[in-house]
């Protein structure tokens, strides 16, 4: 390390902890919550994700309402986070609302279907293609049923995964290319998985790397965002959709679309927006405006594969294939009602129409202001979704987010953010718009984000 890079590095160490000092005095409330919770959670909080904000504790909130979150201390804070895309409806949308408390009142789960689903079913095909349709309690249940089913009807074991990628709590997926080597991902604890037999990961973007892995015969499933937004965004470079199906397809290998994220793209998200023709598509987070449910929906061609092995039930037997997938609690009435009022009236095309017109003035005002600055960083968007990123140029690979990455940075910009009443996603620095997320929402934005510039050109970090 130069000096040069030791001195700036002490600059962050120190702007990080003056911030996390205010932090600390501006949530007296939220400090006294989270050191009652350490007696009782095993890491702090409900679910051990929410340890992770840049304040050093967590904000505790009181309540919520479209694209604003007030907390137990009674500040306010524009919500570009929205649950880590969760909450891309938008907190307590009335449709949803109403229609969870209808349920509510009729029955939340029975283990029995509703006539919503019907609608429901007609629905997810109308905006996503052709499909034979499943609901699970999240997405990543929803990807290891899509994995349990390729590897059933290919007879092979291998996941193929790109590196840097996240889809939930997958086994297979949790690994990555680091130096050269592959090893599991962020801090995840080896769990008892061979992942040599079960796991092959080549980098984003890498059409020849694709080519080879899936020669040897033997991965079942590529499992795949549309593009990367997991960790930052990772644009995706003309024609690798097309390889990627092409090569899939010559190589007997299930083609898994997971648009968790890239549902902000529009009404049938990246895949109905560009044409693609997955085997097995599958979502989560917002399908259903906050309630827990995640989808699986298997092609025609697909779907008659598994059922030469798992025929459709003789009405006059007992159904007692369990397939490895699936529980009670999947496809419940009060997933299925919220799941309409989302699917029928809030991710309209209309409301997208709004939401990716703020996404594209936020991502304007921000690269302007980077620009204005000569900064060597850059903003994506996609869809509803921007993406702030300290590099100068859109990475193409995890490796390239490996080796540009400033993460003492990112800590300092949430943790200020937070401070001057904004939220982004804590792992990285993503901003959601919801229905609901309003031009003077953006210009706060806007202004806090120039005020952050301004703090750190004036600590001499740029």
């Amino acid at each position: 390390m130069t000096t040069a890079t030791a001195e700036r590095q002490g600059v962050l160490n120190r702007l990080i902890e003056t911030e996390q000092e205010r932090f600390l005095g501006l949530h007296p409330r939220s400090a006294e919550a989270w050191q009652e919770g350490k007696q009782h959670f095993l890491y702090g909080g409900p679910s051990h994700w929410m340890r992770r904000w840049a304040g050093g504790f967590p904000i505790y909130a009181d309540e919520a309402s479209g694209a604003h979150i007030r907390d137990i201390d009674g500040r306010d804070y524009i919500d570009f986070c929205l649950g880590d895309t969760g909450g891309m409806c938008g907190h307590a949308p009335e449709a949803v609302t109403e229609a969870a408390t209808r349920q509510l009142k009729r029955g939340a789960t029975m283990m029995l279907p509703t006539e919503d689903s019907l609608w429901v079913g007609a629905e997810l095909s109308r905006r996503f293609g052709p499909k034979y349709w499943t609901l699970t309690t999240s997405a990543t249940d929803a990807n290891r049923a899509a994995i349990r089913i390729s590897r059933m009807i290919t007879g092979r074991r291998k996941v193929l995964v790109f590196s840097g990628c996240y889809h939930g709590g997958v086994e297979e997926a949790h690994v990555e290319i680091r130096d050269g080597r592959v090893g599991l991902r962020n801090m995840i604890h080896p769990n008892g998985i061979d992942h040599d037999a079960v796991s092959r990961v080549v980098e984003f973007n890498d059409v020849a790397a694709l080519e080879a892995a899936l020669a040897h015969g033997d991965v079942a499933c590529v499992l795949a965002e549309p593009l990367m937004t997991n960790f930052g965004m990772i644009p995706v470079v003309s024609c690798f959709h097309q390889a990627l199906r092409d090569l899939t397809r010559r190589a007997g290998t299930i083609l898994i679309i997971d648009e968790t994220h890239t549902l902000s793209c529009g009404p049938g998200g990246y895949t109905g927006d560009n044409g693609l023709e997955p085997d097995i598509f599958v979502a989560g987070k917002a399908i259903a405006g906050g309630i827990p449910a995640g989808i699986f929906g298997l092609s025609p061609e697909i779907a008659e594969r598994l059922w030469t092995l798992v025929p459709h039930v003789n009405p006059r037997e007992r159904q007692s294939a369990h397939l490895g997938f699936g529980g009670t609690l999947a496809g419940n009435a009060l997933t299925i009602a919220t799941m309409r009022a989302v699917l029928e009236k809030v991710l309209t095309p209309a409301n997208y129409e709004r939401m990716i017109a703020t996404a594209t003035r936020l991502a304007s005002d921000i690269s302007r202001l980077i620009e204005a600055n000569h900064l060597p960083w850059h903003v994506a968007q996609i869809g509803a979704r921007a993406e702030i990123m300290f590099m100068r140029e859109p990475p193409r690979s995890g490796a390239d987010v490996i080796a540009g990455r400033q993460p003492d940075l990112e800590t300092l910009l949430h943790t200020f953010y937070m401070n001057e009443g904004i939220l982004v996603t804590p792992f990285h620095t993503m901003l959601l718009m919801c229905p609901a997320t309003s031009a003077s929402d953006v210009e706060r934005h806007t202004a806090v984000f120039a005020q952050f510039i301004d703090l750190i050109r004036r600590a001499g970090v740029i």
